[in-house]
């Protein structure tokens, strides 16, 4: 049973720039450029890319320089991180690209930091950094965070670009360790719900229990991502989400390849005990006609209260993930058009 009443709240995307099987990088790009287009044609707040690497089916390693691309091809959506591994990056790096980023597009963009890899430990040792760098991770926010801000005046290192530019800084997690450190800085926060909900329902409370109003938030401001595919019936979109559940089967193998196909039946393809775990990891996932997807995507709003929500679609088809933005608007649980309630 859900609450008619439920309160609308901005919807934004998270893209991972997938790479369909048999298209090149390029091709890949120029779809997700497309998938930009249509959420801000669609009214969406935010268009966020993800950091990954050593993946051939996702394009957005380069985070900062493909958001600049997305950014020269969209005028009024806000263009984020979501997010850059900042254990993987000096935050003076950092500061400086998403200074330019600003210098850009001005106050549309935004900086999400997460304290994983994403990557694999060897490609982690490629990109020159070492796994206790994760450990600095609250310091290495807080050192970007002083490159980004007003008071670099008198010290030796500057950003240039990106002092006082004041880029928003959101933390990212999938655990009590970002809620914590969020709440304690006063930043808003993003939980991972979309690939790792086991511990959403702590994350939330360790955020709004201990959060500390600060110069960037008075109180708290939660964001919480989800899968979401749309699709005129529920068979059509469960199709199509057999590429999303075939990808997160070949990360756990520990196997490489582009985006995979959609097909008809995934029993041939995952063992009881991977579909067990791919069931949930992507627990938090609305797949369906709008009829379908309503009342569970209201309960969920309604359970955890989240300030604005981050959906994700990374399938193969890219008909089907332009269709769910224009279906989207159907849900009437989001308010559109960029009216939120944190810039």
């Amino acid at each position: 049973m859900t609450n008619s009443n439920t309160t609308t709240i901005p919807l934004s995307f998270l893209d991972l720039a997938p790479v369909p099987e048999g298209k090149t990088t390029a091709e890949g790009i120029a779809q997700t450029v497309e998938t930009a287009q249509k959420a801000e044609e669609a009214g969406l707040n935010r268009y966020w890319m993800a950091e990954h690497h050593n993946m051939a089916g996702i394009a957005s390693a380069a985070t900062s320089v493909l958001l600049s691309h997305i950014g020269s091809q969209t005028e009024r959506i806000r263009i984020g991180a979501g997010g850059i591994m900042l254990p993987n990056h000096a935050p003076l790096v950092i500061a400086e690209q998403f200074g330019t980023l600003q210098a850009l597009y001005g106050d549309r963009v935004d900086l999400g930091l997460g304290r994983a890899p994403g990557t694999d430990g060897a490609t982690f040792q490629a990109l020159r950094r070492q796994m206790k760098d994760a450990e600095r991770f609250p310091q290495d926010v807080q050192e970007l965070m002083y490159f980004l801000g007003d008071s670099t005046d008198s010290s030796p290192v500057q950003a240039f670009p990106g002092a006082k530019s004041k880029v928003p800084v959101w933390i990212l997690g999938s655990s009590t360790f970002g809620a914590t450190l969020a709440a304690h800085l006063g930043l808003p926060y993003v939980f991972a719900s979309h690939f790792a909900p086991q511990m959403i329902s702590q994350a939330i409370k360790a955020y709004r229990d201990n959060f500390k109003p600060s110069v960037y938030l008075d109180k708290p401001y939660l964001m919480l991502a989800a899968n979401l595919l749309l699709a005129d019936d529920d068979d059509t979109a469960n199709y199509h989400f057999t590429s999303a559940q075939q990808s997160f089967v070949r990360l756990r193998r520990g196997e490489k390849g582009q985006m995979p196909k959609p097909v008809a039946d995934m029993s041939s393809i995952w063992s009881p005990s991977e579909k067990a775990m791919v069931d949930n990891a992507l627990s938090v996932s609305f797949i369906g006609s709008v009829e379908t997807v309503q009342p569970k995507l209201a309960e969920f709003i309604e359970s955890y209260q989240p300030d604005e929500l981050i959906v994700t679609a990374n399938v193969y088809d890219q008909a089907a993930r332009l269709r769910s933005f224009e279906l989207i608007s159907q849900l009437n649980l989001f308010t559109l058009q960029g009216d939120a309630a944190i810039a």
